[in-house]
């Protein structure tokens, strides 16, 4: 299956390299002169005209979005001389409808989402179909949207990785029949519900043979990490013997760490995450988290331009794997990414791969974990 996989990403890179033949590898833009526009903000503009528009969701739910997916996609879409326009809607549900409006009014050919939620993320498609203009769901799934395509990692498969490394640190600290908090994400974020799939049919599993204990379980509203700390404080509160956290992203992990070093208790209570963030990778580093999830959002920027590319130019790929939406029954072609497990043990492997800056993640803070940990010398 893997194998299989690699090839599709693969054929989509392939694409983009026979397109970008004729590419001298500068900075101007071969498909007519228009200045891209790449943004970390929801304010600015969308420019050029005819492209391929690419909509991120916000700058504050995890650092991807405000640093990672945008270059990536960008060096894919100026590798293959294509227009584009990257911009972000800052969390508004309206900002990003307007968005999609302004590029579809300038005639851009391809959209590429990442929804806020499945009612604003289908009135986006919806928008985009009555105009001829297919729509890559980018990372979420837009539930009932019916979108060309659906580019993401196997998010049931991260929730269970989330799982079963929470269980090998309770393992290891000999920790039985601890009380296991779920710091879930948001509910309007289908991703949020699969990992939570994910990580509910192991840890059920250990409820039901009562070698874990149920403790509370919430989902944070937009993956607001302020919120998220807030909530975990009147968790802990009515639990003071929380013994395990399963929290479904760095950026909640960090908020429920933040609850625990206030009590004393970083360290001790195994904290899960995901997303492989610097904050994350140094929480682990320091011992306060258990692992997170890496996914590598290369690969992932690639395959999507990939196929936005290739839709761009008229060519409609196909795809061997269908997600179902649960919502209308649809199956939708899906170019599924396989995430990988980071503990204390291969933290040393999102460095290798140039998803983090050493300088950045090793400064004088972790310079001697990172020693430890076999990440630098």
């Amino acid at each position: 299956m893997r194998k299989s996989l690699l090839a599709l990403v693969a054929a989509g890179l392939l694409t983009t390299a026979t397109l970008t033949a004729c590419d001298d590898g500068g900075d101007t833009d071969a498909a007519g002169g228009n200045a891209p526009a790449t943004t970390n903000g929801g304010s600015e503009e969308v420019t050029g005209e005819g492209g391929i528009g690419v909509i991120l969701p916000d700058t504050k739910s995890s650092q991807r979005w405000k640093s990672d997916d945008n270059r990536y996609l960008e060096a894919a879409f100026k590798k293959a001389g294509v227009k584009y326009s990257i911009v972000n809607a800052e969390g508004d549900k309206e900002q990003f409808k307007r968005l999609a409006e302004t590029m579809l009014d300038k005639g851009f050919k391809v959209l590429v989402i990442v929804n806020l939620d499945s009612v604003s993320g289908k009135a986006v498609i919806d928008n985009a179909h009555s105009r001829g203009v297919p729509v890559i769901d980018y990372d979420r799934l837009t539930l009932n949207g019916a979108a060309d395509y659906y580019v993401s990692f196997d998010n049931e498969a991260v929730g269970q990785l989330q799982a079963k490394e929470l269980l090998n640190c309770l393992n290891q600290k000999k920790v039985s029949n601890a009380v296991v908090a779920e710091l879930n994400g948001s509910p309007t974020d289908n991703n949020a519900t699969l990992f939570k799939n994910g990580y509910d049919t192991v840890l059920s599993a250990k409820y039901d043979s009562a070698q874990l204990i149920k403790g509370p379980d919430q989902w944070v509203p937009d993956w607001d990490n302020d919120e998220g700390r807030e909530m975990f404080a009147l968790m802990l509160k009515q639990y003071p013997n929380i013994g395990g956290v399963l929290a479904a992203n760095d950026g909640l992990g960090n908020s429920a760490i933040e609850v625990l070093r206030a009590k004393k208790l970083n360290g001790k209570v195994p904290v899960t995450g995901q997303d492989a963030t610097t904050q994350g990778l140094q929480n682990i580093l320091a011992g306060d988290q258990c692992m997170t999830v890496y996914k590598d959002v290369k690969q992932e920027a690639e395959a999507a331009a990939g196929l936005a590319i290739n839709l761009f130019n008229g060519v409609k790929p196909g795809l061997k794997d269908k997600l179902k939406d649960p919502e209308s029954g649809l199956y939708i072609p899906f170019l599924r990414l396989l995430p990988k497990a980071i503990t204390i043990k291969n933290v040393k492997d999102v460095v290798d791969a140039g998803f983090v800056d050493v300088d950045t993640l090793c400064n004088a803070k972790y310079k001697e974990a990172c020693k430890r940990a076999n990440v630098i010398k």
